[in-house]
């Protein structure tokens, strides 16, 4: 692992009254202007910048006036369930008469609107189907949709294809001749900003004239964590919608669902980071989709019962401990497929897969096995039929997806289907075929990276001074996000004397060290070590690569490390 330091523009940015640090932090994050640090509404992208934004309205308004019968088709993922959970609460709000969600269990229907889907949708009676965190790959499952005499609007983030389906309007930021200056809108960004373009067009329409419209804002909480959870790039727009999520949270007004999760969580909302959202809810949220049905999930973030969202919290969270317990299994597996094959042997895209491995996990078994070879890697897992399903993750600088393009262009009858972005991507192939993908797979990844590309490395924001471990600084650093995806959490490096160690939690280590001139002792933890190395009463000395977080106990805070990286000195 190489700790690196993160480049600086030339000439820093003004960026107002703010300390040193800070500046040096945002102007290292791509900030150029003061202004990008407002996150109040206001400075959100005006909706009619979206494409087909119009039409999307023209269709709701019809729908509404009729009092049509609407059906939401979401996605399994946390980004689908809030995607579905402010879809139906929104529509709600603004007037809908009849709104229903369906969700496809990804054991039986796999991803998005598909013909099979289309199918159990009409047993609903919809008259308008509105696509959620998918659809924009959905040509068939439109036309199907379409010849059975429904409406169809498709709201979503994930690139096009070459075709773009037949739908009666597309809201997507990244369609063709769509000048939305953000790409980077989670599906859940989506629906909400059709949702806003929505109301004011009521409101133009005199809806609001004698009564005070509906506050959509109140829906914020759910595309903060919706957009965290898909790990979307906090681009300016993205860092307001979640910014304004967070003040809910914290502020106590979030949706009852949210509160018991956290509950069953022990996290205290009034602290709650971004970074949360990434690591304590969404996985309880995503957990349902992956072992069964997202349903649950999408339940508790529609209920407005505490008491039922308790009880539904309570399932979720024994749903995350069954994934881990599941994922951990498949780690060891994965990792003695490897054991015995040199790092200098191995495959530069690995491609993974044991018939006994769980679909809705082998997304988290490519996370974690990428993390740690630092190479492009699909888990496959046995679908059924003679298929397998993948999940693909990458590392900066190799697009995912664009490489499965490559190899269906170079090998015509090799993939089923596939889809998904630069750092994640999907697919179906017949298993007879797997020998022959990972071989052009592999071939695909050497083609465009180097060895040196494989390594991993940390950015680093450089060193902290002795002053600078403090209680204002650790808390100034938390609020100073939202940080996540393409604007991370400042992370900084220093040598320190290690004065104690131990593993809690049984892969945990917990460190207390000293400042290298000695002067400041500080604690410190590393989540998930290597058993083989640590602890190590031999070691005295230490590189870390740290984020300087706090720790409360009892209600008394201090500093503490959380450490990305040790390695001995």
């Amino acid at each position: 692992m190489r700790i690196e330091p993160r480049q600086l523009p030339d000439t820093l940015p003004f960026l107002g009254d703010l300390p040193p640090l800070l500046t040096r932090l945002y102007a290292a994050r791509g900030v150029q202007s003061e202004a990008e640090l407002d996150k109040s509404l206001a400075r959100l992208i005006p909706y009619q910048q979206l494409k087909g934004i119009d039409a999307a309205v023209d269709l709701l308004v019809v729908a509404l006036e009729q009092r049509q019968r609407i059906l939401i088709v979401g996605d399994f993922d946390a980004d689908g369930a809030t995607a579905s959970t402010v879809g139906m609460l929104g529509l709600r709000l603004l007037g809908a008469a009849h709104v229903d969600y369906l969700v496809p269990n990804r054991f039986e229907y796999g991803y998005g609107l598909t013909p099979e889907i289309v199918e159990v949708a009409l047993t609903r009676e919809p008259q308008l189907l509105i696509t959620v965190d998918n659809g924009i790959s959905s040509v068939e499952g439109v036309a199907a949709a379409k010849a059975a005499g429904l409406k169809v609007l498709v709201t979503d983030h994930h690139l096009p294809g070459l075709e773009l389906p037949a739908a009666d309007a597309i809201v997507n930021p990244n369609q063709p001749g769509c000048e939305f200056p953000s790409k980077a809108l989670a599906g859940v960004g989506v629906i909400f900003y059709v949702l806003m373009a929505l109301r004011a067009r009521l409101r133009s329409l005199g809806r609001y004239a004698s009564s005070p419209q509906p506050n959509i804002g109140e829906l914020l909480d759910l595309v903060a964590l919706g957009s965290v959870a898909d790990v979307v790039p906090l681009d300016a727009n993205n860092r307001i919608l979640v910014h304004q999520g967070l003040e809910r949270i914290r502020a106590g007004r979030a949706r009852p669902g949210i509160k018991a999760i956290l509950e069953v969580a022990r996290r205290d909302h009034s602290r709650i980071t971004s970074t949360d959202l990434g690591f304590i809810l969404g996985p309880r949220l995503n957990a349902a989709g992956r072992l069964d049905d997202m349903s649950l999930g999408i339940e508790c973030l529609l209920t407005d019962d505490p008491a039922l969202a308790r009880e539904m919290a309570a399932q979720l969270d024994g749903m995350n401990q069954d994934r881990k317990s599941i994922e951990q299994g498949m780690q060891r597996e994965a990792l003695a497929q490897l054991k015995d094959l040199p790092v200098e042997s191995m495959p530069f895209g690995l491609c993974l897969f044991d018939p006994q491995w769980h679909q809705g996990v082998i997304g988290i078994l490519a996370s974690r096995m990428k993390e740690r070879y630092f190479r492009p890697t699909i888990a496959f897992a046995d679908a059924g039929d003679g298929l397998l399903k993948g999940s693909g993750r990458s590392v900066p600088g190799f697009h995912i997806r664009d490489a499965l393009s490559v190899v269906a262009a170079q090998h015509p009858t090799l993939i089923s289907k596939y889809g998904g972005h630069a750092m994640a991507a999907g697919l179906t192939l017949a298993q007879e075929n797997f020998p022959l993908f990972a071989e052009a797979f592999d071939a695909e990844v050497r083609r465009q990276l180097r060895e040196e590309d494989l390594t991993g490395r940390l950015l680093s924001d450089g060193t902290l001074a002795v002053e600078e471990f403090h209680l204002e600084l650790a808390r100034a650093l938390r609020h100073a996000g939202p940080w996540g995806q393409h604007f991370p959490e400042p992370m900084f490096h220093g040598v320190f004397q290690l004065v104690e160690q131990r593993v809690v939690g049984e892969r945990h280590l917990k460190v207390v060290l000293k400042s290298e001139c000695g002067s400041v002792k500080l604690d410190g933890i590393a989540f998930g070590v290597d058993r083989d190395i640590w602890p190590n009463p031999t070691v005295r000395w230490v590189e870390l690569a740290y984020k300087l977080d706090l720790n409360e106990f009892r209600g008394q805070e201090t500093v503490q490390l959380m450490i990305a990286h040790i390695e001995p000195r």
